[in-house]
Order: structure tokens, then C-alpha cells, then sequence
């Protein structure tokens, strides 16, 4: 029986080297069924693990997920006391399956805010895998664009009062090490399930040239498909960079 052929072109040159997701529409999911909005949240969680996967069998470089914003505090405390309990879950769930997989984990995000057993779980998750040649996971947690931004503007302030630096030193690269996401690429591809046409205060700074793909799908339904569609729809467009053809 002849193999299925891919809807997208799996040459590694054609492929995106750093897809990022915006992991929405859990809660919707859920009231849609009329079940809590934490079993959305449990769901999108497997949803997370099958586009991991997939990320890396395609030889992806690197995936940046948004699983939680600076903003969504603003939710109900049960809602986010459960988060914070399945962030922690997963991550001892996860762990082994990663490192053998040759995934290297890094995380984004004020993450000094998070629940201590949450920071042990994720500092645990960065010195098993820091040597992982393979997928680049990045998982935003806490995160928002404005304050990676703020953040390495603060930083670059200190250096400059501290004679590191004088302003005129400072450009596109020295900024850009001072973001959360410093030593990765810039996504070249940015996802957003649910329906909403927005970017949500998402690595403002670093989709400046990315291709956004729109999708109604909700993020408990989005499978390994979803990503072969979105990376073909990617395939399909011309990036220009501001130039011309």
C-alpha cells in the first residue's frame, strides 16, 4: 500500500525553523460542552503533547507555546490554582518522554512570579535537558510581550548606569539578547486556534516578519494535522521581508 503523502513539503529547507503558538480557546471548548472550563484546559494539555511530538518528528528547530499570559490572573482564582496544578502535573509528566526524545526545554515569561513547586518543576526541566541537541521546546508562562520588552529595556538601563554601556551601543542585537527568547530564531511562523484575529501581547519584537495562520480550530481539537496545514499554508507564501520578489 503506497505511503500517504504529506499535504506540506517535509524538505528541511522548507520547513519553518521556529513555529510559535497561541494555545487558545480552551475555556470555549469546555462551555461548549457544558463542562468546566479546567477540563478545556486538561484537554488542550493533550493537545500540547501531540504537537511536541510532531513538532519533532518533523525536525522543527525550535516551537514556542503561550500557555499563560501576565494578563490571565485577571481570571477566577479556582481557574487559575488548577493551571498552576497542571502546569506542575505535566511537567513531572512529561520530563522523561522529553529528554529522551533529545527536546530541550526552555521557559518565558516574569517566571519568578509562579508557585515555587511550579519554579522547581521548570528549573528541574532545564538542567535535565540543557544538552538536548534536538527541538527547542519554549513554553510562555507568565508571559507577556510588553514585559519582555520593558524587562530588556530595564536591563539594558542598568548596564548603562553601571558603565557597561553608553546608549549609542545599543542596536537590534544587544536588545535582542536581553529578551526572554535571546539565542533562538524569530518565529517565521505564528498559529493562532480559536478563531480570534489577534496576536494577544505575543513576542511582539520577534514576529516583526513571521506569516500568521488563523485557524477556527480550538486548541483541545488542534492535532498533528492542524500543523501539517498550517505549515503547508506557510509553503505556500512569499516572504519578502519588506523587499521586493
Amino acid at each position: 500500500m503506497p505511503a500517504k503523502s504529506l499535504p506540506y513539503d517535509p524538505a528541511p529547507e522548507r520547513l519553518p525553523r521556529h513555529v510559535a503558538i497561541i494555545c487558545d480557546g480552551n475555556g470555549r471548548w469546555a462551555k461548549d460542552r457544558g463542562l468546566p472550563r479546567l477540563s478545556g484546559h486538561w484537554e488542550g494539555y493533550q493537545s500540547v503533547r501531540e504537537v511536541v511530538r510532531a513538532a519533532s518528528d518533523m525536525g522543527l528547530e525550535a516551537l514556542t507555546l503561550y500557555a499563560f499570559s501576565t494578563e490571565n490572573w485577571r481570571r477566577p482564582q479556582l481557574e487559575t490554582d488548577g493551571l498552576m496544578r497542571l502546569f506542575v502535573e505535566g511537567a513531572r509528566r512529561e520530563l522523561k518522554e522529553l529528554h529522551e526524545n533529545n527536546v530541550q526545554m526552555r521557559f518565558s515569561g516574569r517566571l519568578e512570579a509562579l508557585p515555587a513547586d511550579l519554579r522547581k518543576e521548570l528549573n528541574r526541566h532545564c538542567e535535565v535537558t540543557s544538552a538536548n541537541t534536538g527541538l527547542i521546546l519554549n513554553v510562555c508562562l507568565n508571559y507577556g510581550g510588553r514585559a519582555e520588552i520593558v524587562d530588556a529595556a530595564r536591563r539594558l538601563a542598568e548596564k548603562v548606569a553601571a558603565g557597561e554601556l553608553t546608549p549609542d551601543q545599543i542596536n537590534d542585537t544587544l536588545f535582542e539578547q536581553e529578551l526572554y527568547t535571546a539565542g533562538m530564531p524569530d518565529p517565521d511562523l505564528l498559529i493562532r486556534p480559536a478563531g480570534d484575529l489577534r496576536i494577544s501581547n505575543y513576542l511582539l519584537w520577534q514576529i516583526a516578519y513571521a506569516e500568521i495562520y488563523f485557524t477556527p480550530v480550538r486548541w483541545p481539537d488542534f492535532r498533528k494535522t492542524h500543523l501539517e496545514e498550517a505549515i503547508a499554508e506557510f509553503q505556500r507564501r512569499e516572504r519578502r521581508f519588506g523587499g521586493l520578489k
